[in-house]
This record gives C-alpha cells, sequence and structure tokens, in this order.
C-alpha cells in the first residue's frame, strides 16, 4: 500500500467503464457509412485511452527515475490527444456563429491548424518541460503544469461557453445542458484540488494512502469525463436534425489527418524529452537534489 496504489485504480476502473460505453456505441453504430458519428467515436476511444495511460504512469512510474518521466511523459501525450478529440467533438455538435473561428468542415488546414494553435503540441512541451525544472524552479514548475492542461481545456470548451452565455437559443439549450454546466463544475474543482494540495496540506501525514488531492483529482476528471460524454452523446441524439440541417460531416481524411498530427507532435516532444533524460549526467541531478 502506496500513496499510488488507489491513482491506479482511480483510473483503471474508469478505463473498462469506458471501453463498455464505447463498444455499446460501436454496436449500435454505422461505422462505415454513419460519418455524423465518427467524431462521437474518435473521442470515445480517446476517453478510454487517456485513464489507461494515466493508470500505467502511476504503476510503473517506480522503476526508475527515468522511468518515472517517461511513464508521464506517454500519460500528458494522451490527454494531449484526448484534447483534440474533444475540441473535434465538441465544435461538431455546437455550430454557432463561434464555430467558424474554431474548426471550418471542408478546410483540412483549418481542421489541422486550429487544434494546434489551440494548444495540444504548445501543451506538450509545458507539461514535459517541468521534468527538469522540479528542483531549481518549483513553482514555475507547478504553474506551467497547471497552465499545460488549463489552456487546451479552455479553447476545447469555447464552443460550450459560446452556446450556454452568449447563444441561448431554442436549438442550443435541451437535456444534455444541465450535464455540460456539471462538467465544466466538477473540472473546475478538479483544477482547485490539483493546484491547492487540499486536504492533506491542512493535515500532513494523514492522507497519505486514500484521500490525498491527486487521488480526489483523478476522480473529479473522471467524472467530468462522464458528465461530458453523457451530455455528447445526448446532444448527438437531440439536435441530430439540427446539425445535419445547418453543417456539412467532417470528413474522414480531415479527422485522421488531425489525429495523426496530434500524434506526430506529441511523440516527437515525447522522444526529444526522453533522450535528454539521458544527456544529463546522474550525478549532477543526486547532488541538485540533496
Amino acid at each position: 500500500m502506496t500513496n499510488e496504489t488507489l491513482n491506479i485504480w482511480t483510473h483503471l476502473l474508469p478505463f473498462w467503464f469506458f471501453m463498455w460505453r464505447f463498444v455499446s456505441t460501436l454496436r449500435v453504430t454505422d461505422v462505415l457509412n454513419d460519418s455524423y458519428s465518427w467524431p462521437l467515436l474518435v473521442y470515445m476511444g480517446a476517453s478510454c485511452v487517456y485513464p489507461l495511460a494515466s493508470s500505467c504512469a502511476h504503476t510503473f512510474s517506480s522503476m526508475s527515475r527515468n522511468a518515472r518521466h517517461i511513464c508521464y511523459f506517454l500519460d500528458y501525450g494522451a490527454v494531449n490527444l484526448f484534447s483534440l478529440d474533444s475540441a473535434l467533438q465538441l465544435e461538431r455538435l455546437v455550430r454557432l456563429p463561434l464555430g467558424k473561428y474554431f474548426i471550418r468542415p471542408g478546410e483540412m488546414s483549418q481542421v489541422a491548424g486550429n487544434p494546434w494553435f489551440g494548444g495540444w503540441p504548445s501543451s506538450a512541451r509545458a507539461s514535459l518541460l517541468p521534468v527538469f525544472l522540479e528542483v531549481q524552479k518549483p513553482r514555475l514548475c507547478k504553474m506551467l503544469r497547471v497552465l499545460a492542461f488549463a489552456y487546451p481545456y479552455t479553447w476545447d470548451s469555447l464552443p460550450i461557453f459560446s452556446r450556454l452565455f452568449l447563444f441561448p437559443g431554442e436549438s442550443a439549450q435541451n437535456e444534455a445542458t444541465l450535464y455540460h454546466q456539471k462538467h465544466m463544475a466538477v473540472t473546475l474543482l478538479a483544477s482547485f484540488l490539483y493546484s491547492a494540495h487540499l486536504p492533506e496540506r491542512l493535515a500532513p501525514g494523514r492522507f497519505d494512502y486514500i484521500g490525498h488531492s491527486h487521488q480526489l483529482f483523478h476522480v473529479c476528471v473522471i467524472l467530468a469525463t462522464h458528465m461530458q460524454m453523457e451530455a455528447i452523446l445526448l446532444d448527438k441524439t437531440l439536435r441530430r436534425e439540427w446539425l445535419l440541417a445547418h453543417s456539412r460531416p467532417l470528413l474522414f481524411s480531415q479527422i485522421a489527418g488531425a489525429i495523426l498530427l496530434c500524434l506526430i507532435f506529441s511523440l516527437s516532444n515525447i522522444i526529444y524529452f526522453s533522450a535528454a533524460l539521458y544527456r544529463i549526467p546522474e550525478p549532477e541531478l543526486h547532488k541538485k537534489e540533496t
């Protein structure tokens, strides 16, 4: 029993739940012909990838110092992929005036370019770079990690913010609205817990195994993803006619191209920073840490 034990299970068990939802959706979807559902399937697949990557990172990170860093590099890469797939799906379901500045169907450069500008390659670097600043500048390290997650989340959520607060018309409001609101509230709570290190800051030593901030952060993130997924599934059904009348489905080449670019950028960052770990002399690391 360590402080990582429940961190493993708080993402491994939800992985199987999201896999069940993904497979259930696949069984009732005409994957080859229903292009309207492609962004949803991609999003649900990414919702399975990031909890599994996180669980593996918490499981194997204790093998060595470099293994710890590389495990979390891969974890952050999975989060970047989820960020992109969320952007594709959320904008697809909104189609409000802000959408034309986010992703414009029919233009591959927009599909690949806007999420790129929105932050997943930059967030990859921002989340990997703190490894080299942990000892020298811990506060800057923490700020970079928080921004690496907050920036792409804010970008991805702009269409939802515009739908809920700027253009609350009949075509935008339905039963999914409450789920979107709950998703935002739980996400803010997760950010607060991750940043504030509560409750262990108030009672050092009492939450080492159960109830520390990172475990609560995991639970909130999973709940937020669950709320988001439920909202998206409702939107997909309830707003289908309106969306099909006001937009064109994304092409397979557009979706695949955006995902491929995301993988290239993320893997390039992971390889670059992983190689940098082995270029740092080991004795210097020990000296700085002591």
